[in-house]
Formats: structure tokens, sequence, C-alpha cells
């Protein structure tokens, strides 16, 4: 991950209270320019960054496996789905399959997913920040800002938007 990217992580962890605050605010209050303000700071902070600069989400966290997930992967890798789930997969403390390891076991050396077209759904829609009803995922996307560089940055601009 270059310097950019780990300042971006190192002030969302520095800004966590205000981030708090801000997304609980937000959680009360449901403002109705909140998704297009997120929406729009999600679409600015890709376009400036390169997930294959960082790929933090793939070496840290694990996504959420359902069974669709599961096998699907399982076909890709000429498996069957018991044998997925018993190389791969166990189940947390709150009844989901995730991964066993991290860095993910599909996650190359340039940071390339090896089964992108047959990822997780949870992958696909990380980090969420473009999704609706935003004010419903304000929690999650809190725990993203000190994993995923892009969600800092969303949460910079709605600290702007939203704190004048």
């Amino acid at each position: 991950m270059n310097n950019h990217l780990k300042a971006k992580l190192e002030l969302a962890k520095k800004n966590l209270k205000e981030n708090q605050l801000l997304a609980y605010k937000l959680k009360r209050n449901k403002p109705k320019s909140l998704e297009n303000i997120t929406h729009q700071a999600h679409d600015d902070a890709f376009e400036k960054i390169d997930c294959l600069q960082c790929a933090n989400c793939c070496k840290t966290t694990s996504p959420v496996f359902y069974d669709r997930d599961i096998d699907r992967l399982a076909k890709h890798l000429k498996m069957k789905s018991v044998e997925f789930i018993a190389q791969y997969l166990y189940i947390d403390e709150v009844g989901d399959y995730v991964l066993k390891t991290a860095p993910c076991p599909f996650l190359d050396y340039e940071n390339y997913c090896t089964v992108y077209e047959n990822r997780p759904t949870a992958c696909k829609e990380y980090p969420h920040t473009n999704r609706k009803r935003f004010y419903q995922i304000l929690d999650l996307s809190l725990k993203n800002t000190e994993i995923c560089p892009a969600v800092a940055d969303v949460f910079e601009q709605l600290q702007k938007t939203y704190n004048k």
C-alpha cells in the first residue's frame, strides 16, 4: 500500500470519534441529501484510489460467503461445495461462513483476485458506500474507514458536508 493510502487510514483512525459522532447524527436525522452526497463521494474516491494499489480489505478481512457464493466458487474451482467449505471456510461467532485465513487465499502477489468473476457477493458490493439507504450501514462503514482508504475518503467528504 502506498504512503498516501496509509495516510488516509491513519487520518481515519485519528478522526474515529468525530466520525462516530457524525454517523450517530446521520442515523438519527437521515438527511434526504445523504444518499446523493455519499454516492458522489464514493465516485470521487474511486476516481483517485486504485484498489489494486491497496487490497487491504482482501489482506485483513473476510467477506461473508452465502450458499450461492460457495456453490459458484466451488464450481469454478472444480470442487464440491463441502470440499470448498472444509478447505477455505469456517462459521464465525454470528453463524456466517467466512475465510479461515487472511489474506484471502484468492489474492495473488499483484493484488489481483484469482476468482474475480466468481467472487462472493460481499466482495462485489464492498465497500458498500454506493448502496441505497446508506444510513442503515453507517456502523459498518465506520468500521470500514480503518480498512478501506476509499471509505475513509467518503467520511472526509461527509464531514465537510455535514459538519460545516
